[in-house]
């Protein structure tokens, strides 16, 4: 069976997980552009990496039929708390890029925001999440603690703010859900956020600029190019297949930044942080593995001839209209 552009769901599937490989491969070279432009203001960062994704977003929604119009003024209040709360969480993922000492602990602590969204559905969302879901995040959260470390001093403050930083993403991500379900479109959305980021770091970038040598422009300018290629990677890969899916393939990310962290950056996550990646991609794996278990189980019960039991097939997931990633 094909499907209205003629891919069979497989062909589909299979393109999904080279764009959100893409994705990741994208987002694990911003982690490292961001770290080789060394020690520069975290705003002075923040500002490079939101706006290249300003320009170009700005110019897609200058050809598009609506422009740059919102759907109502309830969506916008929800675009504005997506994009607080996912520039703070940006700040938090740069510093902990900057000071944790390794890109891809940096990397697995701000990964853990698909578990955060399933704590922050509950408030926001109303929704409900079943056993196993919390079971895993119990887990993930246990694995980040071994990247953490936490030892209730300053030394601690760089992972916090990682681990952090994955919880102000987990927000984003519920906001952009919502969102969805409003009909906001997702271009607006990844524009709203990333025009308002440049515009709240701009102040501070001219108040507290640091002269940067040609190597330096050139890591930020990379970083901004790398974080909008992520941006639109995972929107192509989420339009292909649903979350449920391919999402566990983001967490290649992992894989991505230890190998650039290891060639250029001469860094390796100690034993530690490699039990809590082990404990963290292991949930993720976990938790996708038991959800499609469930939902063939359901969707055999539908199945089943009449007379015989079933019970009410889930809710579908619906994928994010655009990634969660600030």
């Amino acid at each position: 069976m094909r499907t209205s552009d003629g891919r069979t769901p497989a062909r589909r599937k299979g393109v999904g997980i080279l764009f959100i490989l893409g994705a990741a491969l994208c987002f694990a070279f911003m982690n490292l552009f961001v770290n080789l432009a060394g020690e520069l203001p975290v705003m002075q960062k923040v500002f490079f990496r939101n706006l290249i994704a300003t320009g170009v977003v700005f110019v897609l929604l200058l050809f598009t039929k609506e422009k740059f119009r919102i759907k109502s003024k309830e969506c916008l209040l929800w675009l504005f708390l997506r994009a607080a709360i996912g520039f703070i969480g940006v700040i938090l993922n740069f510093y902990a890029i900057d000071a944790i000492g390794s890109i891809s602990d940096a990397s697995i602590l701000n990964k853990l925001s698909p578990f955060f969204a399933i704590l922050f559905s509950v408030f926001l969302l109303k929704e409900k999440p079943k056993a196993y879901e919390v079971a895993f995040v119990v887990l993930a959260f246990a694995g980040a603690m071994f990247v953490v470390k936490p030892t209730f001093t300053m030394q601690s403050l760089p992972a916090v703010s990682g681990f952090l930083s994955g919880a102000c993403a987990g927000f984003a991500y519920t906001c952009v859900r919502v969102l969805g379900v409003k009909g906001e479109r997702g271009m607006m959305t990844v524009f709203f956020f990333s025009a308002f980021s440049t515009l709240v770091a701009l102040p501070f970038f001219i108040a507290f600029y640091e002269p940067m040598s040609p190597f330096q422009w050139f890591s930020l300018i990379m970083a901004g190019v790398s974080a909008t290629g992520g941006q639109f990677c995972i929107t192509a890969a989420y339009r292909f297949a649903p979350a449920k899916e391919i999402a566990v393939f983001d967490y290649s990310q992992v894989l991505f930044a230890a190998v650039l962290g290891f060639a250029f950056l001469d860094q390796m996550p100690d034993v530690l942080s490699l039990v809590g990646y082990v404990i963290i991609i292991g949930a993720a794996v976990g938790k996708q593995l038991v959800s499609r278990h469930i939902s063939k189980k359901h969707a055999a019960e539908q199945g089943a001839p009449k007379g015989q039991p079933t019970s009410p097939a889930p809710p579908p997931e619906e994928p994010p209209k655009e990634p969660p990633e600030g």
